[in-house]
């Protein structure tokens, strides 16, 4: 695994009353443009749309995402600010007559605005510095533009120019709140999702397999393996004594899965719109259960947030409460109240809101409370077919979401084999089958992982201990 490359990643707080300053600038700036053109009138459309829709939507824009988002994707701030270089631009093309001087301006902005865009990005700097630059220089530059109108208290030219000086300034006291997060810890870029970060440098053939192999269903590999489990065994009856006393094998495979990606973090890994993500260290596992084991008794479907640095202990109580939350109460999971809620759409307008929630999600705009009760937006699917008596089935995997694996295990089953030395034993196995997309990882990186598992479901007491190190995907 290549080591994730640290982006510097900057900043803003709420507590800072800069921030709040900005905003009320920015406020301000909004409310004086609406009064000007108030004052002025105008029916040109295009006035309108450049010189106040324009600005009104960057400088509103900014402010929201300084205050309600700044915490985790002040990168965003970008967008509104290459809004705002579009309407000086076009101020300036009313204004200025030279065309030489009109280009000069042209590249001055778009030079500002790349620059501030790669700053917040945290590419290639380690300093807030380029952002109070950027954000203070045209700010001095309109000043010195209306000195005269401002030492000469021109009431008409100062409102003219009063809401650009307002954002301006704005945006120059916000640099000053510009904090930069300590380095380590890998936060949100551009062309990343909120339920996973980009992978960026995967081989070229992994980019393009995605838009060759478009469905999920289509990309799949199947896996099978026998598990003899003696010692698998041994370990549930311990830890049933020592008062887990739902423990069973669903808890030891799940917890050997986390403890394999610490090794093997690929194997969190998801394809959504024709890009491969990671989702880190949040393990997404999605289960369907019934609330009675009676063949009338309706699905449901739980997710449980786990963790490679947990242990069987962890994974049990998340589990278990996950299950209980859903069997002892008579409401219906978040996940049933949702689906029940799409069934009151007719059929057609189904299909299409069916329609418009995959293309959202193709795009990473799928809202995160829906992220979050979809079963089909995950890092592994497990079902039990030993609860049900049978053997285990490869499950296809589902086009809609995100889910890369799908596993199974059936019903205990007895099996005699023949040792070297010729004796002949009855040991007890359980059969696993697993679908897998192939896109996010190649064969020898699966076959590596399920080595590993294996190794793990051998020796299950290094489960009640957290993992002596946890290796990060690559960036």
């Amino acid at each position: 695994m290549s080591v994730m490359k640290n982006r510097t990643h900057f900043y803003v707080s709420r507590k800072n009353a800069l921030t709040w300053l900005m905003a009320l600038c920015l406020a301000a700036s909004a409310v004086t443009r609406i009064w000007f053109l108030g004052m002025k009138g105008t029916d040109e459309p295009t006035y309108v749309w450049s010189q106040i829709i324009l600005p009104l939507t960057a400088t509103t824009l900014y402010a929201l995402i300084a205050l309600f988002d700044g915490k985790e994707h002040f990168f965003r701030t970008a967008v509104p600010v290459w809004m705002a270089a579009l309407y000086c631009g076009l101020v300036l093309q009313r204004t200025v007559g030279s065309r030489l001087m009109l280009a000069l301006f042209w590249i001055a902005l778009i030079f500002f605005a790349s620059l501030y865009t790669d700053v917040v990005t945290g590419n290639r700097t380690h300093t807030a510095l380029p952002i109070i630059l950027v954000s203070l220089v045209p700010l001095l530059f309109l000043l010195y533009y209306c000195r005269g109108a401002l030492l000469h208290l021109d009431t008409r030219v100062v409102l003219v120019f009063l809401p650009d000086i307002l954002a301006l300034l704005g945006a120059a006291l916000i640099s000053f709140a510009v904090r930069m997060a300590p380095q380590g810890e890998y936060h949100p870029t551009w062309g990343d999702r909120s339920d996973g970060r980009r992978i960026r440098s995967i081989p070229a053939m992994s980019q393009i397999v995605p838009y060759i192999m478009v469905e999920r269903n289509e990309s799949c590999n199947l896996f099978s393996e026998s598990l003899e489990i003696t010692h698998i065994d041994r370990y549930i009856r311990q830890k049933r004594k020592e008062g887990l006393t739902s423990f069973g094998i669903n808890h030891v495979l799940l917890a050997a899965y986390c403890r394999a990606v610490c090794r093997y973090p690929g194997l969190n890994r998801f394809v959504s719109g024709q890009k491969v993500y990671s989702r880190g260290e949040d393990i997404q596992y999605s289960m369907t259960i019934k609330k009675e084991m009676r063949a009338d008794s309706p699905d449901t479907c739980i997710k449980v947030h786990l963790s490679p640095r947990d242990t069987a202990d962890d994974v049990y109580r998340k589990f278990q409460s996950a299950v209980d939350e859903v069997k002892n109460t008579p409401l219906d999971s978040s996940f049933d109240n949702t689906a029940g809620l799409l069934t009151l759409i007719p059929g057609v307008f189904l299909k299409f809101t069916v329609w418009l929630l995959k293309l959202l999600d193709y795009f990473g705009l799928l809202p995160k409370f829906l992220l979050e009760v979809s079963p089909f937006h995950g890092s592994l699917f497990m079902t039990s077919m030993g609860s049900l008596g049978i053997p285990p089935i490869y499950h296809h995997l589902y086009n809609f979401g995100n889910m890369p694996v799908f596993g199974a295990f059936g019903m205990k089953r007895r099996a005699t084999e023949v040792l070297e030395d010729g004796t002949v034993v009855l040991r007890k196995f359980v059969d696993l089958k697993f679908t897998m997309d192939e896109r996010i990882l190649d064969g020898y990186y699966y076959a590596a992982f399920f080595k590993h598992y294996k190794r793990i479901l051998q020796h299950p007491e290094i489960l009640d201990q957290p993992p002596e190190e946890v290796l990060q995907d690559i960036d």
